[in-house]
């Protein structure tokens, strides 16, 4: 399936798609893709209109910045058009912020599903929200220029948009308590070094970087790849011998289907 027209177009956020590979683009470069409620939803939806003969999602931002975070709008008294601000709904039932929160997660969590591979293409200004969103994808291509930071804690406020786990996972306790507590930025070098970045190309390499990965990702059989990418992200939480009995499970449903045995 090729589709040469958006298969959505709204609030910063356009999803298009060419044959496996699906495209989520952030449209806002005259904010630096700064992050509101209205494209948070926006990227769920994304995340719900990409069709199932898809195999790879890129993620990326038009203009010199990734996105640059949470748009600040969203804590002053007016908040966005049609949208309570931040405070109002601090003073509200403390359950209604919690499911708000959770709906505004949802943008984030959708890139780590078995049946595709996400990968985050990051220039320039990645920070608190736009980190997040970054860290959100299974795999990161990064410019030369980027700028990596968790600014959230330097605002009073915690990282909420699912990034803590995979940044945890990805550099080690210590070293992303230091990222998050001094919100400072974190260049090209040591984002490659600790493995927040798969790849570091100069800028103008990126968007052939990218499509070079896609295209090796789409090389291997796609039951293969979701297999294993299940059986990577269980590893984790398993025991080694856990690990082992997934491992010859997996392995097993792979042997069945070359064999013509399943259904």
């Amino acid at each position: 399936m090729t589709s040469l027209d958006p298969l959505l177009d709204k609030d910063g956020v356009r999803l298009t798609v060419d044959d496996a590979v699906a495209t989520v683009t952030l449209t806002n470069p005259a904010k630096r893709n700064a992050q509101s409620p209205a494209l948070w939803r926006a990227l769920t939806e994304a995340g719900r209109a990409v069709p199932g003969t898809v195999r790879v999602v890129v993620l990326r931002g038009e203009g010199k910045s990734f996105s640059a975070g949470l748009d600040r709008q969203a804590f002053a008294p007016e908040g966005f058009d049609g949208e309570p601000s931040f405070l109002d709904m601090a003073r509200g039932p403390e359950s209604g912020l919690d499911a708000t929160i959770a709906e505004y997660q949802e943008a984030f969590t959708w890139w780590r599903r078995n049946d595709i591979v996400s990968i985050a293409a990051v220039q320039g200004h990645a920070i608190g929200a736009g980190f997040q969103l970054a860290l959100a994808c299974d795999l990161r291509i990064a410019a030369e220029d980027v700028q990596f930071a968790m600014r959230e804690t330097s605002l009073g406020l915690v990282p909420d948009l699912t990034g803590t786990h995979p940044l945890v996972h990805l550099v080690g306790y210590a070293r992303a308590l230091e990222i998050c507590a001094t919100g400072r930025f974190v260049l090209a070098p040591e984002a490659e070094r600790t493995g927040l970045a798969n790849l570091v190309v100069p800028a103008d390499q990126l968007d052939a970087a990218t499509e070079d990965l896609a295209a090796a990702l789409l090389a291997a059989p796609r039951d293969a790849v979701i297999e294993t990418k299940a059986l990577l992200r269980g590893a984790v939480s398993r025991t080694y011998e856990e690990q082992r009995a997934a491992e010859r499970a997996a392995q097993g449903r792979r042997l069945r289907d070359l064999a013509g045995l399943t259904d």
